[in-house]
């Protein structure tokens, strides 16, 4: 099949496509949000998932619409876990998916036009493919470097939260003041849970928020203590105390199950590259030598 041939079959089948998916995958769409929006404040019950908001208007509106939910979601989730790194939004991530499958598509067309081979032909479509979920693993790398750093930072926040609470202040008070002086990453997530309770948040939904964004288990264990504190009465101090030492051991603990993984790690890369260089430098000259007392 010659490349012209293929990309009017293209041009014919990708509308086609979207015009299949708006009218079956996204018809009652439009009522669904509609019926959200009339009965909202009639019912107690929070939704879960967010599967029926607003697309908004024009460019945003049809690139929602021909983004399956799926899709969407997961592109949320994935920048909530990252921070919204540069300013990103959903839309853009959205965006940045097909514009990267084109230009790729594109490149990857020419190149199998001017050098033609099966071979060629397989990369280039393993790289259009491939293209499209490039995003998602920038922001997945991102994520999983801000979750390091939050595990990192979680026992030195505790310390100062139990100085300031055994100074007098209350935990709310304690967390703004970590949230306002702060600069890493856990005191943004800090200062953003602090608005969620300004609004008018319950305070344990707005820490749930907080676990759902980070992700983190030292930080879910943190939370669900200071719950069951507020729930019995114990003293914040003692619970941010306690918190903190465990938060400690466990950050030593990790530092020295990575300390022993290294020899593991290095014993690949020292008997491929370094040790044969190694017996070359060592044992070369003695086997020259040899050769030529031997003749």
């Amino acid at each position: 099949m010659s490349g012209l041939l293929m990309g009017a079959s293209f041009a014919v089948a990708l509308p086609l496509a979207v015009v299949v998916y708006l009218v079956a995958g996204t018809s009652r769409r439009p009522l669904a949000i509609a019926h959200r929006n009339l009965t909202r404040g009639l019912s107690t019950s929070t939704p879960t998932g967010g599967s029926l908001e607003s697309r908004g208007n024009g460019w945003t509106s049809f690139l929602r619409t021909v983004t399956p939910e799926r899709e969407a979601r997961r592109a949320r989730r994935l920048l909530q876990a990252a921070g919204y790194p540069a300013g990103l939004t959903m839309t853009r991530v959205l965006a940045a998916k097909p514009l990267l499958v084109a230009v790729v598509g594109l490149v990857a067309f020419v190149v199998v036009e001017t050098h033609p081979g099966l071979l060629t032909a397989l990369i280039g479509v393993a790289a259009t493919v491939g293209s499209y979920w490039l995003p998602d693993a920038v922001l997945d790398g991102r994520a999983t470097e801000r979750q390091t750093q939050l595990t990192r930072e979680l026992p030195d926040v505790l310390d100062e939260m139990t100085i300031a609470v055994e100074a007098g202040l209350g935990f709310e008070a304690a967390m703004t003041w970590v949230a306002t002086n702060g600069t890493g990453v856990l005191a943004e997530e800090f200062r953003r849970t602090l608005a969620d309770v300004n609004v008018g948040r319950p305070r344990r939904a707005a820490y749930e928020a907080l676990v759902a964004r980070t992700k983190i288990d030292d930080l879910r264990r943190f939370v669900a203590a200071v719950n069951q504190a507020d729930s019995y009465g114990i003293a914040m101090s003692d619970v941010l105390r306690v918190q903190a030492a465990e938060m400690r051991i466990k950050r030593r603990q990790r530092a020295e199950e990575k300390a022993m993984k290294v020899p593991v790690k290095v014993s690949f890369p020292l008997m491929v590259c370094i040790l044969p260089a190694l017996l070359i430098v060592v044992l070369g000259p003695a086997f020259m030598n040899l050769g030529d007392l031997m003749g």
